[in-house]
């Protein structure tokens, strides 16, 4: 880059967003962190400032109101759109998720076509394909989004290809398989599991599974989720939804004996018998290859021993 150019960041102040600004900024990008600090780390995006002296900024405000950030996106020529109610929650208060992740995500994308930014990069979800078909789920398959999470996912994508239309915005919507690393809410969805199952094992009690165990995600590691994101922002295709995955699908017993073996405790897992809402997943991975250049760096045994090892 010849001139620094400002990434607005929704949600940067969170646990993805806090492994994505220290690599913007050693790309030298500055960043404008859109948070309405709910989960917000204020700590670190002080240390942040801290350490990079006027190359990053806190908006303290909210998705939800458009003229706030219209205002605040000016001078922007980046937006990442990573601001959201989180899967489970949604399902508690389907009201608030569609306030905060569809009018939210609306208010960032018709401001980011306003102002004419660069690319717009949109934190999606690997659940907009419900329970699969077939695997590894591929980009181009059908899209059957179960809760309201999921479907205001679905959603922004959809957003953004109007937006493309009516004003030639230039986007990226990264659909996340299962994120997992260091900084992560113990009630984040999905991978709170890991969470839970070391929680239990460092208190020398059985991790607890649901259904037989033989249900499967595709864990990926924040550090190369935020690899991936920063990629995106310049990337040369553009329009395209796009799988963060590893391509490798690990049952939650196998993910159980991992823990068992990383923590270093001699128990078996409890299963207890219910419904599961997803029963597998594995990313196809050839598009992030071919479009990003990316390809997961941290296996998940060893990303899940660091971890364990390093304390969450």
């Amino acid at each position: 880059m010849t001139s620094r150019e400002t990434v607005f960041f929704t949600g940067g102040a969170g646990f993805i967003g806090l492994h994505v600004v220290p690599m913007l900024l050693d790309r030298g990008y500055d960043v404008r962190i859109f948070d309405n600090m709910f989960r917000g780390d204020r700590a670190a995006v002080e240390a942040l400032q801290a350490a990079h002296p006027g190359r990053v900024e806190l908006v303290d405000q909210d998705v939800r109101y458009g003229g706030a950030v219209h205002a605040a996106m000016r001078g922007c020529s980046v937006v990442i759109h990573a601001a959201a109610v989180s899967i489970n929650k949604s399902q508690a208060d389907p009201h608030e998720s569609m306030d905060i992740n569809t009018i939210g995500t609306h208010n960032v994308v018709a401001a980011a076509a306003d102002h004419g930014v660069r690319r717009v990069v949109f934190c999606s979800s690997a659940s907009v394909y419900g329970d699969p078909k077939k695997l590894p789920m591929h980009e181009d398959d059908e899209l059957d989004p179960q809760t309201p999470y999921c479907i205001s996912k679905r959603t922004g994508e959809d957003l953004l290809r109007y937006y493309q239309r009516r004003s030639g915005l230039s986007w990226i919507a990264l659909r996340f398989f299962n994120v997992y690393g260091p900084g992560q809410k113990t009630t984040a969805y999905y991978t709170s599991v890991i969470n839970h199952f070391v929680n239990r094992l460092r208190a020398g009690q059985p991790p607890v599974i649901d259904g037989k165990g033989e249900q499967s995600m595709d864990f990926i590691h924040v550090h190369d989720i935020a690899r991936a994101v920063v990629l995106a922002v310049d990337c040369a295709d553009s329009g395209l939804p796009v799988n963060v995955g590893t391509g490798i699908d690990t049952s939650i017993a196998d993910l159980a004996r991992i823990l068992i073996d990383a923590v270093g405790v001699d128990v078996q897992p409890i299963f207890n018998p219910r419904e599961v809402l997803v029963s597998r997943r594995a990313a196809d991975i050839q598009r992030a290859q071919e479009v990003l250049g990316f390809t997961a760096s941290i296996p998940v045994g060893e990303g899940m021993a660091a971890l364990v090892r390093d304390g969450g």
